[in-house]
């Protein structure tokens, strides 16, 4: 059996938890159960994104087995994703370029946001390695991959005017409650 065409079925199901399946008694307790056996918001956007990717390997002309996915394929993908995006990104030539908010609409593309791809690219590295994928083989933490986001994220920051820089800790200025001095607590 091919270690990566494990599904995340029954990921989350502990056999030892009651459900309603299981003929539990009370009603709170197969309420609790059923809470503690749902995935996370996450894991669930981690499966299926997993499964998009697997999906679109499957659909590839020819099709490509997970075992042979490179970074060139996960460019592939991001590219594919890009065309479902809700993110205004405007041309060079568009008036509104470097506008955060433009005051009357144009006919710039929608795109992928950074963030989106930056995060999708995130889960489906984990989900790689969750599913079998050896972290030193993974496709998704590449360097093309890396530099094609940074690419995106430099590309958009500037057509959006929006900055994506790190945002810098400021430095915590001592409090009035704040001690400075821990002589005190030493007994005498």
């Amino acid at each position: 059996m091919d270690p990566f065409s494990l599904t995340y079925t029954n990921i989350h199901h502990d056999p030892a938890l009651p459900t309603a399946e299981s003929g539990s008694s009370s009603a709170a307790s197969s309420v609790a159960a059923a809470s503690a056996a749902a995935p996370s918001r996450y894991e669930s956007q981690k499966r299926r994104d997993w499964n998009t990717f697997c999906q679109y390997l499957k659909n590839h002309h020819p099709p490509i087995f997970i075992t042979q996915c490179s970074g060139a394929n996960v460019l592939e993908f991001l590219c594919y994703i890009d065309q479902f995006g809700k993110t205004k990104v405007h041309n060079l030539v568009c008036p509104f370029y470097g506008q955060p908010n433009p005051p009357a609409p144009c006919p710039c593309p929608l795109r992928q946001a950074w963030g989106s791809l930056d995060a999708l690219v995130g889960r489906l590295r984990a989900a790689y390695e969750e599913n079998g994928g050896p972290p030193e083989m993974n496709p998704f933490g590449v360097r093309s991959v890396r530099l094609f986001l940074r690419e995106v994220r430099d590309v958009q920051s500037k057509a959006r005017g929006i900055s994506y820089e790190k945002k810098k800790k400021r430095k915590r200025l001592p409090q009035e409650g704040d001690d400075l001095d821990h002589d005190h607590d030493q007994i005498t």
